[in-house]
Order: C-alpha cells, then sequence, then structure tokens
C-alpha cells in the first residue's frame, strides 16, 4: 500500500522540483473580475491587435468540417506553403504548437544533463524553464552595459561566445530579443555564429521578424534562412502567434538542415498542431494585405506611444519588435498594479532582472491612447 504522506515532490526530477512555471500576461476577464473593471485593455502578451485577417476567418469555418478527424500529422500543405515562401525544402521544416515548441524539440534532441545552454540575462523566460525541465546546465550571460552602446541591455556576444564550453550544447538568441526589443545587426551575428565550434547548435528565435524587417535594412538585420546551406548547425524558429495574429492557435515552425529537422521530427509528439492552426496558417500566408497592414498599425503605434514617452520624460529602448521596453523610473510591478485599476494590462518584467521596466504591447491608436492617460 502507499504510504499517503509520501512526499510526491521528491519523486519529480531533479530539475523540475525548483522550476517556477512561466508566467503568461493576466488575461482580460481575470482582470475584469478581480478589479471590477469593464472594456478593459490588455497590451501586454505581444499580439496583433488587429488579429487574424478575412481569409483566415474563413478558412477556420471551412476547417471546422475536419474536426472529427485528426489533422495532418505531416502538415503536408502548410509545409508546402512555408517551403515556397522561403525558397526552402519540405525536409527542411519542422511544425510546433507555438515556435516555443520547436524550441523544446532542440533541446530534447541535442542535450543531456551533462550538458550545458548558453543565453543572455534578458533572454526570453522559456529558454531557461525549458533547460531547467531537461536537468541541463544553464549559462546566463551578462547583456551589455555601456549607456553609450545603442544596444544597452541587449546580447553581449563576445561574453556569450567567451561562454562556450566542451559541453555547450544550444545557445539561444531571439532577434529581435523579448522582452528588451533589442536586435542583433547581420554582420555581428554571423561573425559570432561563424566562430562557434561544430558541436554547438545555434537557434535565432525570430518570433518578431516580420516586425524586424519593417523597422530595420538588410544590414541591419540579417536574412538567416539564406545561412543554412553555411551553418549546419544552425536553427531558425518563428512563429504566426504575432504578426500574423494567430496566438490562440498556437502555431510556429523551424527551418534548419534536413538532418537537424529529421531529429526534430522524431521527438515531435504527433499531431502537435492541431487541424484548425495548420489552415489559418496557411490561409495567413496567402493574406499579404493583412500583414502589411498589421506591420503598418505596429508602426504607427510605436511612434504615437514613444512620442508620449519623451513627453513625459521616460526612457525607452528602441524597439523592432510589436512592443516597447519603458523605464518607468521606479517599481514597474507597482506602476503595473495601479494601471490595473484603469482597466490596463502590460507586462512587469522584474522577472527578467529588469525591476523598473514595463513591456507594453503595441496596440490599435484608441488602446495606446488609453494607455498614455492612464500611464
Amino acid at each position: 500500500m502507499v504510504d499517503p504522506m509520501i512526499d510526491i515532490l521528491q519523486l519529480a526530477n531533479p530539475g523540475v522540483r525548483s522550476l517556477r512555471p512561466y508566467a503568461p500576461g493576466k488575461p482580460l476577464q481575470e482582470l475584469e473580475r478581480e478589479y471590477g473593471v469593464t472594456d478593459a485593455i490588455k497590451l501586454a502578451s505581444n499580439e496583433n491587435p488587429l488579429g487574424p485577417g478575412k481569409q483566415v476567418v474563413d478558412s477556420l469555418h471551412q476547417a471546422m468540417e475536419t474536426l472529427p478527424r485528426y489533422p495532418d500529422g505531416n502538415g503536408f500543405d502548410l509545409k508546402v506553403a512555408l517551403a515556397a515562401k522561403h525558397q526552402l525544402d519540405v525536409s527542411q521544416i519542422t511544425l510546433g504548437n507555438g515556435s516555443s515548441d520547436v524550441l523544446e524539440f532542440v533541446l530534447r534532441a541535442f542535450v543531456s544533463p551533462e550538458h550545458e545552454v548558453v543565453f543572455y540575462e534578458h533572454a526570453f523566460a522559456m529558454y531557461p524553464i525549458s533547460t531547467q525541465t531537461i536537468g541541463a546546465r544553464a549559462v546566463v550571460t551578462p547583456a551589455i552595459r555601456d549607456p553609450a552602446n545603442s544596444d544597452l541591455y541587449g546580447h553581449d556576444l563576445s561574453a556569450m561566445a567567451d561562454a562556450i564550453t566542451d559541453k555547450t550544447r544550444v545557445v539561444f538568441i531571439a532577434n529581435p530579443n523579448n522582452p528588451t526589443g533589442t536586435w542583433i545587426d547581420s554582420g555581428s551575428l554571423e561573425t559570432f555564429i561563424k566562430g562557434l565550434p561544430q558541436h554547438v547548435m545555434v537557434v535565432i528565435d525570430e518570433a518578431y521578424y516580420e516586425y524586424a524587417r519593417d523597422f530595420l535594412d538588410e544590414n541591419e538585420y540579417p536574412e538567416t534562412m539564406g545561412w543554412l546551406q553555411k551553418y549546419p548547425n544552425l536553427v531558425v524558429t518563428r512563429t504566426f502567434s504575432k504578426a500574423y495574429g494567430l496566438a490562440g492557435l498556437r502555431i510556429g515552425y523551424s527551418v534548419s538542415s534536413p538532418e537537424v529537422a529529421d531529429l526534430l521530427n522524431r521527438v515531435r509528439p504527433p499531431f502537435n498542431v492541431n487541424a484548425l492552426a495548420l489552415a489559418a496558417a496557411e490561409a495567413a500566408l496567402s493574406d499579404q494585405d493583412h500583414l502589411t497592414n498589421s506591420i503598418e498599425l505596429n508602426h504607427s503605434g510605436c511612434a504615437q506611444l514613444c512620442a508620449a514617452f519623451d513627453e513625459m520624460g521616460l526612457a525607452w529602448l528602441a524597439t523592432a519588435a510589436n512592443f516597447v521596453l519603458l523605464d518607468v523610473g521606479k517599481s514597474g510591478a507597482d506602476v503595473y498594479e495601479k494601471l490595473l485599476y484603469h482597466g490596463v494590462i502590460v507586462r512587469p518584467v522584474g522577472n527578467y532582472n529588469l525591476p523598473s521596466h514595463l513591456r507594453v504591447t503595441i496596440g490599435l491608436e484608441q488602446e495606446n491612447r488609453r494607455f498614455i492617460q492612464a500611464l
């Protein structure tokens, strides 16, 4: 008979015992329920305020008929569309339940508990969580600290290169980075990748790629998919959750060499991407007008927010994404809490070692205006 007083925690894997789950942005319904506010707005999770386009909505209605059946486990039609868009072979593509799913596949395929994973101190929170889950050692490098450097708070690639050892198996770099919005230019990033030992996989997380291409030119922001033939240890991940407006359907993908993709697909769970997500993503790829409108809205909204921050004398970081990192000069958590009473949800980022900052998603013009007034 099992002892009812057994400590279940001690049965868990060591990396899981001390793990703190990822904390998503507060949902609108939760805010309205807890604070008694109505007509709340959410600028916390870097979602596209326009949502999906009409082509996506139409495709979802048609895909409803397929719900009694399992989805295409290989995602063939979407892979063909992605391969045509990026001029790649379908064998180079791995589909995920969001791009964070694919990040997990990389760790499961290449990293064991005796290995190390390198990322920098303000990196996306899923990197340390996923690394700890598999029991590997996270090596966290410092961000750029020189206030005179335009990349303040960004990746210090020299520090990351110095952190590589014989035990390193994966390096994660988000470009642009969440939550800072900072980016790495093409020359610097390729020089870094070129200098990595052959036993190190480098994952370039491009969740905000579409926004970055709008803000930056080709010298400032790289086209990393064009590097795949040169660097067989390179994996590039992207998502439909941001610019394409499909966050609620959770679909992303990676591109890599066919050999790497084969390994990732070996650890990929069957049917990890649902039928609605597959249909919506394929439709989203063909709706360039909606994507263009989303990017233009983001550009004008960024200018609106940053001009207001300047008027208030608040420091902010230049961004290549759909959010702005704002320094409120005091506890970001306190300001976040007070904004909730005004029905405005943003994201405090003290857990990213940025205690006086807020990450503010760029919303619709009227949402931005309401946040500015509340701030």
